[in-house]
């Protein structure tokens, strides 16, 4: 009997923009995107995932300043003939989210995989 192989991933991407208007009709620029990155890989190609892309703005001073997703979903790599593909569902509800933003999304995701 072989034993399953698994892996668990943890990645954080973090990047920060700024910039200085020098205009009057430009405003200033403050953002910051948060991307913590977890992938755990089950048998048989399939893995539970969560890849929230959290954002702020720095600028605003209201409460809708930061869209805060949280969520995962699973899935899947696996050949179509020699393709190799991979497919993925995630469901994200938003904590914290601006009025003009969906209280969740869903994210559907097919790759056609080119490895070497």
């Amino acid at each position: 009997m072989t034993r399953p192989i698994w892996m668990l991933t943890a990645v954080l991407l973090a990047s920060t923009a700024a910039a200085r208007a020098g205009d009057d009709d430009h405003r200033s620029v403050s953002q910051s995107l948060i991307e913590p990155f977890v992938n755990y890989n089950l048998d048989n190609g399939w893995y539970l995932i969560s890849d929230s892309v959290i954002t702020v703005d720095w600028k605003i001073k209201s409460g809708d300043k930061m869209t805060l997703p949280l969520g995962g979903g699973v899935g899947k790599i696996f050949k179509i003939g020699s393709q190799a593909m991979n497919a993925q569902v995630h469901y994200y509800y938003n904590v914290e989210k601006p009025d003009l933003v969906g209280d969740s999304n869903i994210r559907l995701q097919l790759q056609f995989m080119f490895p070497r």
